[in-house]
């Protein structure tokens, strides 16, 4: 059974649902039967896209790792003076 995303034009719901062929949609929702089939999103895999999935891991890393140290050193001055 594949796998559609649906809108519904009396409500505006957007849904996903495995469908059988001949099968009747109904929204969710307000259990319209209005329903219009929207053209399903896909993922390309390229290796640009992969490295720079990669970097952007790599980038929020090093800002996590940077906080981290910041508010340990932060930590350590308010405490080393009392």
């Amino acid at each position: 059974m594949p796998l559609y995303d649906f809108r519904c034009r009396s409500c505006g719901d957007e849904f996903e649902r495995l469908v059988r062929k001949g099968e009747t949609v109904e929204c969710p929702s307000c259990r319209g039967q209005d329903v219009e089939r929207l053209l399903s999103t896909f993922a390309l895999s390229t290796e640009e896209r992969r490295a720079a999935a990669a970097k952007q891991s790599r980038k929020l890393q090093i800002a996590k790792n940077r906080d981290k140290v910041v508010a340990e050193e932060e930590y350590r001055q308010k405490h080393d003076k009392e």
